[in-house]
């Protein structure tokens, strides 16, 4: 379901508080000597188109950001493992200035959450008077945040609490646990005391388990929607996030070091970044509307300008990625972040003269900044990738048409700015049609021909915290198995075919192998060195060589679920995912989402599938994309 929305004029924390609360941590963290490790968890079998090369070589701004936060209040003593680098860590070794940490939190997206859950289990194997507080945080926690708790009593492992907020919420749980915490005493106890006092329910954004029973949850308590922060220069400098990093290793412990700041180019030659966030659009596919509370929320033009300019001058980072769900969103916002960009010099050379950056907008907003191209080009700005979706506006209309998406590629084009479409492939788009653009293979080409370097073609899957998630379930649209195959957390990236009312839902698995092979071809990378379509020839024809290389790992991961999805038989959910244990509100939470119903036995067995074939299902645009 949709994040709920707090009351209105109640969705931001006051100007300041961030920075208020930072301040007030500074001088608490000198009195507690603590050690934290965050983990990023990765499951490696994701690892195909779109996101090859970036999902190794960009930290993720997430645990980079918790990682930021704990070194500005004061805690150095903190290291960012990347199982994208450390595939073998386990934490159950980890030792942080010659001990067990104080805090291990681990930080995970759906399509993670077996890493998730493995990185939990072994935290839970430390002995019980060692043993760190747990938090798990990031996608999986905000929108699943059941997930991460056990209520077998058979098994013992769980974190102790989910943080479904950002920054603020973290650093408002530490400020209250290092109130109470007495010198020496664990922080988990510290924590143990707070929630059964009753302090953690005036801090929006928190679940937490309670039970008799150690690492069995008996009942979990929902503090609430968080508040967001409006002021995104209230942030902590990224900076900071990249002094924690592991060096990459094959070991199950950690290094004595973190990774130094001369390799860290080599590891990393992208960096994310967050410049906005929020989106004007409301497609009922897309969780972010929900979850910016329909805020749109930006740093300063100055900040981001530093933070492009002290990455570059500390670590040698020149490739820059805005974390941004559409920034174009605010003509105003993105003219004065542009422009400032193109002014800025660093030691007499001009910023696009070091920087490449790119980001993410939509094709109406792309044509509404038309007459400013030059100016985004004159900041550094050197691709954007764009939510196309379906250029017929069949799937979902946001102001797109055939004609504009195509006037819009080759504006970019010509301004010397790569456009990268990013496309889903639905149920009623066929692979080919003759004589008109609805065909997949039809809008691929065209892009092609208008200046698109790269592709992204994924099959539009239920996405948690969507508006239409719930539909998509109760309706019998998601696969639970196929051919004797259950559907697995990691197979939601939008790259396998689990949700269609298709009669042979193996073709759209084909279509989009199919449309790669097609996008992505030794023919194609001698035409772009050749016969260049851009001024960056270079970046179409690089793209060429990553591209063939990822579509050779797709198709190695997803061909065997198409033969699968053609053998069948092929069961379907009846209901949505759901937690299996009580969830109650805080006493002190004022905005808080309705608590999902348990699920008994019976209802569980019900959750998990029923026989298919089904009868023809009532197939929408509101199905949700990954």
């Amino acid at each position: 379901m949709e994040i709920p929305r707090r009351a209105r004029g109640d969705e931001l924390l006051k100007p300041g508080q961030m920075t208020g609360l930072r301040d007030s941590l500074r001088r608490l963290s000198g009195k507690h000597d603590l050690a934290s490790v965050i983990a990023c968890a990765f499951d490696h079998r994701t690892r195909m188109l779109p996101f090859i090369y970036a999902d190794t070589r960009m930290v993720p701004a997430g645990v980079r950001a918790i990682g930021s936060a704990m070194a500005d209040i004061g805690f150095s003593k903190t290291r960012i493992v990347l199982q994208q680098w450390s595939p073998n860590f386990k934490p159950s070794l980890m030792r942080l200035d010659g001990r067990v940490p104080d805090l291990f939190m681990v930080s995970s997206m759906q399509i993670h959450t077996a890493r998730c859950h493995a990185l939990i289990r072994e935290a839970c194997q430390i002995d019980p008077a060692n043993r760190p507080l747990i938090i798990a945080g990031g996608p999986k926690a905000i929108y699943e945040p059941w997930d991460v708790f056990n209520s077998d009593p058979d098994q013992c492992w769980g974190a102790d609490v989910a943080v479904t907020g950002e920054e603020y919420v973290l650093l408002n749980l530490m400020e209250v646990l290092l109130s109470v915490r007495a010198e020496g005493e664990p922080l988990r106890s510290a924590f143990q005391r707070a929630r059964d006092d009753g302090m953690l329910d005036d801090i929006p954004g928190l679940v937490y388990a309670r039970g008799e029973k150690e690492g069995v949850a008996e009942e979990l308590v929902d503090t609430g929607t968080q508040r967001l922060l409006g002021d995104l220069d209230e942030l902590p400098h990224p900076v900071l996030g990249y002094r924690l990093l592991e060096p990459p290793s094959r070991e199950a412990t950690l290094a004595n070091a973190s990774l130094p700041a001369g390799r860290m180019r080599r590891y990393s030659p992208l960096a994310s970044l967050v410049l906005t966030f929020g989106c004007k659009f409301n497609c009922p596919y897309c969780p972010i509307p929900a979850y910016n509370q329909r805020q749109h929320r930006a740093k300063s033009a100055a900040r981001i300008a530093d933070e492009f300019t002290r990455l570059h001058q500390e670590y040698g980072i020149k490739y820059f990625f805005g974390t941004d769900d559409n920034f174009f969103n605010d003509k105003q916002r993105t003219l004065e972040i542009v422009e400032t960009l193109a002014r800025t010099s660093i030691n007499g050379t001009r910023f696009r003269k070091i920087f490449r950056w790119a980001t993410e907008v939509t094709v109406h907003d792309t044509l509404q900044m038309r007459d400013h191209l030059s100016a985004i080009r004159a900041s550094g700005m050197r691709a954007l990738w764009l939510g196309v979706e379906d250029m017929t506006g069949a799937l979902i209309k946001k102001g797109q048409s055939v004609s504009g998406t195509e006037e819009a590629f080759r504006l970019l084009s010509h301004h010397g700015i790569v456009p990268m479409p990013m496309m889903m492939h639905h149920d009623g788009q066929p692979l080919y049609t003759r004589g008109e653009p609805r065909g997949l293979l039809n809008q691929v080409r065209r892009l092609r021909r208008a200046g698109a370097a790269g592709l992204q073609v994924l099959m539009i899957t239920p996405a948690t915290g969507s508006r239409g998630y719930e539909e998509n379930f109760t309706s019998g649209l998601v696969y639970a198995a196929a051919g004797g195959r259950r559907v697995e957390q990691h197979m939601l990236d939008g790259n396998y075919v689990v949700a269609s009312s298709d009669p042979r839902p193996w073709r759209k698995q084909l279509n989009i192998m199919l449309a790669y092979l097609y996008f992505y071809n030794p023919l194609r990378f001698l035409r772009a060195i050749i016969q260049p379509k851009t001024k960056l020839y270079l970046v179409d024809s690089g793209m060429q060589v990553l591209g063939m290389w990822g579509t050779l790992q797709t198709i190695r991961r997803t061909l065997g679920w198409a033969w699968r999805l053609r053998r069948g038989p092929i069961t379907r959910h009846a209901r949505p995912p759901g937690p299996s244990i009580p969830v109650r509100r805080a006493a002190a939470s004022t905005a808080c989402p309705p608590s999902p119903e348990p699920a008994s036995p019976a209802v569980a067995a019900e959750r998990s599938c029923v026989p298919a074939p089904l009868t023809k299902l009532s197939r929408s645009a509101d199905s949700v994309g990954s």
